[in-house]
């Protein structure tokens, strides 16, 4: 095997590496964002019913929706990393 086919081997394995380590990352950062977003979400649902019990049905459906959307950001993420490993 000569020198330069061994250099490309390597680079091709360290090329996979890099792109593995980078969607890890992409997919780890936003579940930790959407899950400190899901966090607040709910806290705050808590805090609003523990104030005013009374407007418990309308804060629940907003708590719903804003729950499907922080939520559909990892998906959105999850995605667009994989496109991008299996692209790149």
């Amino acid at each position: 095997m000569s020198a330069l086919s061994l250099v490309a081997a390597v680079d091709g394995n360290v090329a996979d590496a890099g792109k593995a380590i980078a969607l890890a990352l992409g997919i780890g950062l936003g579940s930790l964002g959407a899950g400190i977003g899901i966090g607040n979400i709910f806290g705050s649902m808590i805090q609003a019913v523990a104030r005013q019990p009374e407007l418990r049905g309308e804060l629940q459906g907003i708590q719903w929706l804003g729950f499907a959307l922080t939520e559909a950001v990892v998906f959105y993420g999850l995605i667009g990393g994989l496109l991008a490993y299996v692209l790149i």
